[in-house]
């Protein structure tokens, strides 16, 4: 069923409440539809303006978005006008026309060149579940956290668009006995993390610190994320120095970028913190809570629904923090929320969670059930947002099925 958004695009008719209308204009990266080489796309409906036919600019043309973030707001906000005028008056209607190409005549692909990828830790409510698991009987949360956002560096080369299969780790399994080898194979604990992602645009310069309120100087906008774990690599080898082998295997993103200009809207104030902040962190005049519903599946079904409202740290305080030592950022850079959980077990954002680490296993309609993934298996996770006037922004999905290991 159809139904014609007069009042807002008055030439072309969006599928009813698809996620995908002129007040969202994601962008993207696509190959197909009859037009050669990469191309920049913006998804209207279930349809994709190629950009570069509409334009005949090179900037968009290329195999990332990377070449046109770094041009800053000002292009950005040319763009979304101009794209907001070619679908909103009939004047524009021919010669855009020939331009929207079905989207599934299209493949869709990593959207950034992801020249650095940091992964936060910033759902107090994760964080707790996590710390009751590992270290019951003290406080669930570590001294800093309450603090800082906490965060590390992963492998940026493992980030890869929704769709590209997630092969089975292997590694060191965990400790050895009485002076025998740790045991090594694939994971046993593979795991998926429900995260929202944050796509930089504009650059900073080595030496700068980006400040709250300049969030949306640098940060073109919103993604989904999904950071796959593998839980016992990552028990055994965490610590001292934290994540590594168990984390950098592979981590998914979804192809469409939602402009922080779509969701002004979806604005909302951080939790109430019961601790005070150093002053670059107080966020209190420029709140960037962002009140997005996730949805989690495995096979299609429904196993968890995570509201990204109820995060401790912002997206603005993680940029803020990952940048007041003066490390610079760049285009096409991605930082990621860290796993999102809400306060009932049916909005807790990994198996980890779900399971109490496996020891008690997610039965599914299938009458099958999972302690961890297993081969075979799709996890695949959405999210939707309000717009202006009522109206519901999409953000797609991510997706990924588990391979076997390799030999």
């Amino acid at each position: 069923m159809v139904r014609p958004r007069a009042h807002l695009v008055t030439w072309l008719e969006l599928p009813e409440d698809s996620g995908f209308g002129i007040e969202n204009l994601p962008l993207g990266v696509f190959l197909g539809g009859g037009r050669p080489g990469f191309r920049h796309g913006v998804r209207i409906g279930d349809a994709v303006l190629d950009l570069f036919g509409m334009t005949g600019f090179p900037v968009h043309r290329t195999r990332t978005l990377d070449a046109f973030l770094v041009a800053g707001p000002g292009a950005w906000r040319d763009l979304r006008e101009q794209v907001t005028e070619w679908l909103t008056d009939a004047r524009h209607r021919v010669r855009v026309e020939p331009h929207l190409v079905p989207l599934d005549e299209v493949s869709l692909h990593r959207p950034i060149g992801v020249a650095d990828y940091v992964d936060f830790y910033s759902s107090r409510q994760h964080a707790e579940n996590v710390g009751r698991l590992f270290r019951p009987g003290t406080d669930p949360l570590p001294p800093n956290w309450r603090h800082l956002p906490i965060g590390y560096h992963g492998r940026s080369g493992t980030v890869e668009v929704s769709g590209t299969p997630v092969v089975r780790p292997c590694g060191q399994l965990g400790g050895p006995d009485d002076g025998e080898l740790p045991p090594f194979g694939p994971t046993r604990k593979l795991d998926f993390e429900a995260e929202v992602g944050f796509v930089v645009g504009a650059p900073s310069e080595p030496g700068e610190r980006v400040p709250v309120e300049a969030f949306t100087e640098h940060v073109f906008g919103v993604c989904l994320v999904d950071d796959w774990s593998a839980r016992d690599l990552q028990a055994w080898e965490y610590v001292p120095l934290g994540p590594f082998l168990g984390k950098s295997f592979r981590t998914s993103m979804s192809p469409w970028i939602v402009p922080l200009a779509a969701l002004e809207a979806a604005r909302v104030p951080a939790p109430p913190r019961g601790t005070g902040l150093l002053p670059y962190l107080r966020d209190d005049g420029a709140p960037w809570g962002l009140d997005l519903a996730l949805e989690v599946r495995i096979n299609g079904e429904v196993v968890s629904r995570p509201s990204f409202r109820d995060m401790y740290w912002t997206p603005a305080q993680q940029l803020a923090h990952l940048t007041v030592n003066g490390a610079s950022v760049s285009a096409g850079e991605l930082f990621a929320s860290g796993t999102v959980s809400g306060a009932a077990p049916d909005q807790w954002g990994s198996l980890l969670e779900l399971t109490a680490n496996g020891t008690q296993p997610l039965r599914l309609a299938d009458g099958s059930t999972r302690g961890f993934l297993e081969d075979g298996d799709t996890v695949s996770l959405s999210a939707s947002a309000p717009g202006p006037g009522g109206t519901r922004i999409g953000f797609g999905e991510v997706v990924g099925r588990v391979e076997p290991a390799r030999p």
